[in-house]
Protein backbone atom coordinates (compact mmCIF):
# COMPACT_ATOMS: atom_id res chain seq x y z
CA UNK A 1 0.00 0.00 0.00
CA UNK A 2 1.33 3.41 -0.96
CA UNK A 3 1.54 6.06 1.80
CA UNK A 4 -1.30 8.58 1.69
CA UNK A 5 -3.00 11.40 3.55
CA UNK A 6 -6.76 11.52 3.91
CA UNK A 7 -8.71 14.48 5.32
CA UNK A 8 -12.47 14.00 5.35
CA UNK A 9 -14.89 16.85 4.64
CA UNK A 10 -16.76 17.70 7.88
CA UNK A 11 -20.13 18.53 6.27
CA UNK A 12 -23.27 17.00 7.75
CA UNK A 13 -25.18 15.03 5.10
CA UNK A 14 -28.89 14.17 5.31
CA UNK A 15 -29.91 11.78 2.49
CA UNK A 16 -33.31 10.33 1.72
CA UNK A 17 -36.80 10.99 0.41
CA UNK A 18 -38.84 13.87 1.84
CA UNK A 19 -35.83 15.22 3.70
CA UNK A 20 -36.65 18.77 2.60
CA UNK A 21 -39.03 18.80 5.58
CA UNK A 22 -36.01 18.64 7.91
CA UNK A 23 -34.69 22.03 6.80
CA UNK A 24 -36.09 23.88 9.81
CA UNK A 25 -34.63 21.34 12.22
CA UNK A 26 -31.20 21.59 10.60
CA UNK A 27 -31.40 25.37 10.67
CA UNK A 28 -32.11 25.34 14.39
CA UNK A 29 -29.27 22.87 15.00
CA UNK A 30 -26.87 25.39 13.45
CA UNK A 31 -28.02 27.97 16.00
CA UNK A 32 -29.34 30.23 13.24
CA UNK A 33 -32.55 32.20 13.62
CA UNK A 34 -33.24 33.56 10.15
CA UNK A 35 -32.07 32.23 6.76
CA UNK A 36 -32.04 33.82 3.33
CA UNK A 37 -33.13 31.28 0.71
CA UNK A 38 -31.08 31.44 -2.49
CA UNK A 39 -32.06 30.28 -5.97
CA UNK A 40 -31.75 31.03 -9.66
CA UNK A 41 -34.59 32.91 -11.36
CA UNK A 42 -35.71 29.58 -12.81
CA UNK A 43 -36.30 28.05 -9.36
CA UNK A 44 -37.53 31.10 -7.48
CA UNK A 45 -41.03 29.62 -7.05
CA UNK A 46 -39.57 26.59 -5.25
CA UNK A 47 -37.47 28.92 -3.12
CA UNK A 48 -40.55 30.95 -2.20
CA UNK A 49 -42.36 27.76 -1.22
CA UNK A 50 -39.47 26.72 1.04
CA UNK A 51 -39.37 30.20 2.53
CA UNK A 52 -43.07 29.96 3.35
CA UNK A 53 -42.59 26.66 5.18
CA UNK A 54 -39.84 28.21 7.31
CA UNK A 55 -42.17 30.98 8.47
CA UNK A 56 -40.44 33.48 10.75
CA UNK A 57 -37.18 31.55 10.31
CA UNK A 58 -36.96 32.89 6.77
CA UNK A 59 -35.35 36.20 5.87
CA UNK A 60 -36.86 36.03 2.40
CA UNK A 61 -35.61 34.91 -1.00
CA UNK A 62 -32.80 36.06 -3.29
CA UNK A 63 -33.51 34.58 -6.71
CA UNK A 64 -30.64 36.01 -8.72
CA UNK A 65 -28.02 33.25 -8.59
CA UNK A 66 -26.21 32.95 -11.92
CA UNK A 67 -23.88 30.56 -13.73
CA UNK A 68 -20.16 30.80 -12.90
CA UNK A 69 -20.87 32.90 -9.76
CA UNK A 70 -20.37 36.46 -11.08
CA UNK A 71 -18.94 38.72 -8.37
CA UNK A 72 -21.53 41.41 -9.08
CA UNK A 73 -24.37 38.99 -8.27
CA UNK A 74 -22.69 38.06 -4.99
CA UNK A 75 -22.48 41.74 -4.09
CA UNK A 76 -26.20 42.14 -4.75
CA UNK A 77 -26.97 39.17 -2.50
CA UNK A 78 -24.76 40.60 0.26
CA UNK A 79 -26.84 43.78 0.24
CA UNK A 80 -29.95 41.68 0.80
CA UNK A 81 -28.20 39.78 3.59
CA UNK A 82 -27.35 43.01 5.39
CA UNK A 83 -30.81 44.50 4.93
CA UNK A 84 -32.67 41.36 6.05
CA UNK A 85 -30.54 40.50 9.07
CA UNK A 86 -30.12 36.91 7.87
CA UNK A 87 -27.65 34.83 9.87
CA UNK A 88 -27.61 31.81 7.52
CA UNK A 89 -28.17 30.98 3.85
CA UNK A 90 -30.06 28.09 2.30
CA UNK A 91 -29.09 27.36 -1.31
CA UNK A 92 -31.83 25.49 -3.17
CA UNK A 93 -30.83 24.37 -6.65
CA UNK A 94 -27.78 23.36 -8.66
CA UNK A 95 -24.19 24.48 -8.88
CA UNK A 96 -24.98 28.13 -9.61
CA UNK A 97 -26.99 28.54 -6.42
CA UNK A 98 -24.52 26.52 -4.37
CA UNK A 99 -21.73 28.73 -5.69
CA UNK A 100 -23.53 31.85 -4.54
CA UNK A 101 -23.99 30.41 -1.06
CA UNK A 102 -20.29 29.63 -0.92
CA UNK A 103 -19.32 33.10 -2.11
CA UNK A 104 -21.44 34.64 0.64
CA UNK A 105 -19.97 32.31 3.28
CA UNK A 106 -16.43 33.16 2.20
CA UNK A 107 -17.10 36.87 2.73
CA UNK A 108 -19.23 36.66 5.86
CA UNK A 109 -18.54 33.32 7.61
CA UNK A 110 -22.30 32.76 7.76
CA UNK A 111 -23.33 29.09 8.06
CA UNK A 112 -24.91 27.58 4.98
CA UNK A 113 -27.32 24.79 4.16
CA UNK A 114 -27.38 23.42 0.61
CA UNK A 115 -30.30 21.51 -0.88
CA UNK A 116 -29.18 20.18 -4.29
CA UNK A 117 -31.71 19.63 -7.05
CA UNK A 118 -29.16 18.47 -9.65
CA UNK A 119 -26.15 16.15 -9.64
CA UNK A 120 -23.57 18.97 -9.60
CA UNK A 121 -21.71 17.68 -6.54
CA UNK A 122 -20.23 21.07 -5.64
CA UNK A 123 -22.18 21.03 -2.39
CA UNK A 124 -19.63 18.55 -1.00
CA UNK A 125 -16.56 20.64 -1.79
CA UNK A 126 -14.68 23.54 -0.19
CA UNK A 127 -14.09 24.88 -3.71
CA UNK A 128 -15.36 28.19 -5.03
CA UNK A 129 -15.11 29.43 -8.60
CA UNK A 130 -15.95 33.10 -9.19
CA UNK A 131 -16.04 35.13 -12.38
CA UNK A 132 -14.84 38.70 -12.61
CA UNK A 133 -14.26 40.63 -15.85
CA UNK A 134 -14.54 37.50 -17.98
CA UNK A 135 -12.04 35.42 -16.03
CA UNK A 136 -12.96 32.61 -13.66
CA UNK A 137 -10.78 32.10 -10.60
CA UNK A 138 -11.08 28.92 -8.57
CA UNK A 139 -9.72 28.35 -5.08
CA UNK A 140 -10.16 26.05 -2.10
CA UNK A 141 -11.00 27.30 1.39
CA UNK A 142 -12.58 25.46 4.32
CA UNK A 143 -14.82 28.46 4.95
CA UNK A 144 -16.86 27.79 1.81
CA UNK A 145 -17.69 24.15 2.62
CA UNK A 146 -21.43 23.95 3.39
CA UNK A 147 -22.28 23.05 6.97
CA UNK A 148 -25.28 20.90 6.06
CA UNK A 149 -26.26 19.21 2.80
CA UNK A 150 -29.82 17.94 2.50
CA UNK A 151 -30.27 15.44 -0.34
CA UNK A 152 -33.95 14.90 -1.11
CA UNK A 153 -34.45 12.40 -3.93
CA UNK A 154 -37.97 13.76 -4.51
CA UNK A 155 -36.55 17.10 -5.63
CA UNK A 156 -34.72 15.44 -8.54
CA UNK A 157 -37.78 13.70 -10.00
CA UNK A 158 -38.68 16.81 -12.00
CA UNK A 159 -35.14 17.37 -13.28
CA UNK A 160 -35.48 17.24 -17.10
CA UNK A 161 -33.79 14.22 -18.71
CA UNK A 162 -31.42 16.38 -20.77
CA UNK A 163 -30.24 18.26 -17.69
CA UNK A 164 -30.03 15.00 -15.74
CA UNK A 165 -27.64 13.67 -18.36
CA UNK A 166 -25.26 16.63 -18.41
CA UNK A 167 -25.46 17.14 -14.66
CA UNK A 168 -24.63 13.47 -14.15
CA UNK A 169 -21.70 13.63 -16.56
CA UNK A 170 -20.47 16.70 -14.69
CA UNK A 171 -20.51 14.68 -11.47
CA UNK A 172 -18.64 11.80 -13.12
CA UNK A 173 -15.94 14.28 -14.15
CA UNK A 174 -15.19 14.95 -10.49
CA UNK A 175 -14.47 11.30 -9.79
CA UNK A 176 -12.51 10.75 -12.98
CA UNK A 177 -10.04 13.44 -11.95
CA UNK A 178 -9.98 12.15 -8.38
CA UNK A 179 -8.69 8.79 -9.63
CA UNK A 180 -5.47 10.31 -10.99
CA UNK A 181 -5.11 13.38 -8.75
CA UNK A 182 -1.69 14.06 -7.27
CA UNK A 183 -3.18 13.80 -3.77
CA UNK A 184 -5.39 10.77 -4.45
CA UNK A 185 -5.82 8.14 -1.77
CA UNK A 186 -7.41 4.68 -1.62
CA UNK A 187 -10.50 5.85 0.27
CA UNK A 188 -11.38 8.46 -2.32
CA UNK A 189 -10.48 6.11 -5.18
CA UNK A 190 -13.04 3.61 -3.87
CA UNK A 191 -15.68 6.33 -3.49
CA UNK A 192 -14.89 7.65 -6.97
CA UNK A 193 -15.21 4.27 -8.64
CA UNK A 194 -18.54 3.60 -6.93
CA UNK A 195 -19.83 7.07 -7.78
CA UNK A 196 -19.04 6.53 -11.46
CA UNK A 197 -20.64 3.08 -11.35
CA UNK A 198 -23.83 4.38 -9.72
CA UNK A 199 -24.26 7.22 -12.20
CA UNK A 200 -23.35 5.15 -15.25
CA UNK A 201 -26.04 2.62 -14.34
CA UNK A 202 -28.69 5.14 -13.25
CA UNK A 203 -28.52 7.76 -16.01
CA UNK A 204 -29.69 5.49 -18.89
CA UNK A 205 -32.61 4.37 -16.72
CA UNK A 206 -33.54 7.99 -16.02
CA UNK A 207 -33.48 8.76 -19.74
CA UNK A 208 -36.03 6.00 -20.29
CA UNK A 209 -38.17 6.87 -17.25
CA UNK A 210 -37.46 10.19 -15.52
CA UNK A 211 -39.80 9.17 -12.71
CA UNK A 212 -37.80 6.06 -11.79
CA UNK A 213 -37.26 6.86 -8.12
CA UNK A 214 -34.75 4.09 -7.50
CA UNK A 215 -32.61 5.28 -10.41
CA UNK A 216 -32.92 8.85 -9.18
CA UNK A 217 -31.79 7.77 -5.73
CA UNK A 218 -28.79 5.91 -7.17
CA UNK A 219 -27.84 8.91 -9.30
CA UNK A 220 -28.03 11.30 -6.35
CA UNK A 221 -25.95 8.89 -4.27
CA UNK A 222 -23.39 8.76 -7.06
CA UNK A 223 -23.32 12.55 -7.27
CA UNK A 224 -22.74 12.73 -3.51
CA UNK A 225 -19.74 10.39 -3.79
CA UNK A 226 -18.32 12.25 -6.78
CA UNK A 227 -18.69 15.59 -5.06
CA UNK A 228 -17.08 14.24 -1.91
CA UNK A 229 -14.15 13.02 -4.00
CA UNK A 230 -13.63 16.39 -5.63
CA UNK A 231 -13.76 18.06 -2.23
CA UNK A 232 -10.62 16.40 -0.95
CA UNK A 233 -8.38 16.20 -4.03
CA UNK A 234 -6.75 18.66 -6.41
CA UNK A 235 -8.17 19.31 -9.86
CA UNK A 236 -6.24 18.77 -13.08
CA UNK A 237 -6.45 19.53 -16.81
CA UNK A 238 -10.12 18.67 -17.32
CA UNK A 239 -11.40 21.11 -14.73
CA UNK A 240 -8.93 23.77 -15.82
CA UNK A 241 -10.24 23.64 -19.39
CA UNK A 242 -13.85 23.80 -18.23
CA UNK A 243 -13.15 26.75 -15.96
CA UNK A 244 -11.52 28.60 -18.85
CA UNK A 245 -14.36 27.84 -21.26
CA UNK A 246 -17.02 28.77 -18.73
CA UNK A 247 -15.42 31.89 -17.31
CA UNK A 248 -14.05 33.38 -20.52
CA UNK A 249 -16.64 32.23 -23.07
CA UNK A 250 -19.72 31.91 -20.83
CA UNK A 251 -20.39 28.32 -21.87
CA UNK A 252 -22.90 26.37 -19.75
CA UNK A 253 -21.17 24.54 -16.93
CA UNK A 254 -22.54 20.99 -17.02
CA UNK A 255 -22.67 20.77 -20.81
CA UNK A 256 -19.06 21.95 -21.07
CA UNK A 257 -17.91 19.27 -18.61
CA UNK A 258 -19.86 16.66 -20.55
CA UNK A 259 -18.16 17.53 -23.83
CA UNK A 260 -14.60 18.06 -22.59
CA UNK A 261 -14.44 15.05 -20.25
CA UNK A 262 -13.88 12.26 -22.81
CA UNK A 263 -11.10 14.21 -24.53
CA UNK A 264 -9.22 15.29 -21.40
CA UNK A 265 -9.57 11.74 -20.09
CA UNK A 266 -8.25 10.19 -23.30
CA UNK A 267 -5.28 12.56 -23.22
CA UNK A 268 -4.36 11.57 -19.66
CA UNK A 269 -5.18 7.91 -20.21
CA UNK A 270 -2.08 7.59 -22.36
CA UNK A 271 0.01 8.34 -19.25
CA UNK A 272 -2.01 6.67 -16.47
CA UNK A 273 -4.16 3.89 -18.01
CA UNK A 274 -3.99 1.88 -14.78
CA UNK A 275 -5.48 4.70 -12.71
CA UNK A 276 -8.32 5.16 -15.19
CA UNK A 277 -9.07 1.45 -15.53
CA UNK A 278 -11.99 1.69 -13.03
CA UNK A 279 -13.70 4.13 -15.40
CA UNK A 280 -13.46 1.78 -18.37
CA UNK A 281 -14.67 -1.09 -16.17
CA UNK A 282 -17.68 0.85 -14.87
CA UNK A 283 -18.64 1.76 -18.44
CA UNK A 284 -17.93 -1.66 -19.96
CA UNK A 285 -15.61 0.01 -22.44
CA UNK A 286 -12.21 -0.69 -23.90
CA UNK A 287 -10.88 2.69 -22.79
CA UNK A 288 -12.09 5.33 -20.35
CA UNK A 289 -12.11 8.14 -22.91
CA UNK A 290 -14.15 6.18 -25.44
CA UNK A 291 -16.49 4.89 -22.75
CA UNK A 292 -17.25 8.40 -21.52
CA UNK A 293 -17.88 9.65 -25.06
CA UNK A 294 -20.19 6.73 -25.81
CA UNK A 295 -22.08 7.20 -22.53
CA UNK A 296 -22.70 10.87 -23.31
CA UNK A 297 -23.82 9.96 -26.83
CA UNK A 298 -26.20 7.29 -25.56
CA UNK A 299 -27.78 9.84 -23.20
CA UNK A 300 -28.37 12.27 -26.05
CA UNK A 301 -26.04 14.78 -24.40
CA UNK A 302 -24.20 17.43 -26.46
CA UNK A 303 -20.89 16.26 -27.92
CA UNK A 304 -19.53 19.39 -29.62
CA UNK A 305 -18.39 22.69 -28.12
CA UNK A 306 -19.53 24.24 -31.38
CA UNK A 307 -23.11 23.44 -30.42
CA UNK A 308 -22.73 25.43 -27.18
CA UNK A 309 -21.78 28.56 -29.08
CA UNK A 310 -18.02 28.27 -28.65
CA UNK A 311 -16.34 30.26 -31.45
CA UNK A 312 -13.74 28.23 -33.32
CA UNK A 313 -11.41 31.22 -33.39
CA UNK A 314 -11.55 31.27 -29.59
CA UNK A 315 -9.86 27.89 -29.19
CA UNK A 316 -6.42 29.45 -29.36
CA UNK A 317 -7.26 32.00 -26.68
CA UNK A 318 -8.64 29.23 -24.47
CA UNK A 319 -5.44 27.21 -24.88
CA UNK A 320 -3.35 30.28 -24.04
CA UNK A 321 -5.30 30.92 -20.84
CA UNK A 322 -5.16 27.25 -19.80
CA UNK A 323 -1.36 27.06 -20.03
CA UNK A 324 -0.75 30.53 -18.56
CA UNK A 325 -1.66 29.32 -15.07
CA UNK A 326 -2.01 25.53 -15.39
CA UNK A 327 -3.22 23.04 -12.82
CA UNK A 328 -1.04 20.03 -12.02
CA UNK A 329 -1.77 17.14 -14.38
CA UNK A 330 -0.59 13.49 -14.48
CA UNK A 331 0.65 14.07 -18.02
CA UNK A 332 2.72 17.09 -19.02
CA UNK A 333 1.25 19.12 -21.85
CA UNK A 334 2.12 21.88 -24.26
CA UNK A 335 -0.03 24.66 -25.57
CA UNK A 336 -0.41 22.83 -28.89
CA UNK A 337 -1.56 19.66 -27.14
CA UNK A 338 -4.18 21.61 -25.19
CA UNK A 339 -5.33 23.20 -28.44
CA UNK A 340 -5.65 19.72 -29.98
CA UNK A 341 -7.79 18.51 -27.05
CA UNK A 342 -10.03 21.56 -27.39
CA UNK A 343 -10.26 21.12 -31.16
CA UNK A 344 -11.41 17.51 -30.77
CA UNK A 345 -14.01 18.66 -28.26
CA UNK A 346 -15.09 21.47 -30.57
CA UNK A 347 -15.81 19.08 -33.41
CA UNK A 348 -17.11 16.23 -31.23
CA UNK A 349 -14.64 13.61 -32.46
CA UNK A 350 -14.77 10.27 -30.71
CA UNK A 351 -11.43 9.66 -28.90
CA UNK A 352 -9.24 7.21 -30.80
Amino acid sequence: MQPFVYVGAPARVVFGSGTLDQTGVELAALGASKALVLSTPYQVDDAEALSDTLGDKSAGVFGGAAMHTPVEVTEQALEVIRASGADCTIALGGGSTTGLGKAIAWRTDLPQIVIPTTYAGSEMTPILGETRDGLKTTFKDARVLPDVVIYDVDLTLSLPPALSATSGMNAIAHSVEALYAKDRNPIISLASADGIRALAQALPLIMRDPGDKEARSDALYGAFLCGMALGVISMALHHKLCHVLGGSFDLPHAETHTIVLPHATAFNEQAVPDLLAPVAKALGAETAGQGLFDLAASLGAPLRLADLGMPEDGLGKAADIAVANPYWNPRDFTRDQVFSVLEDAFHGRRPS
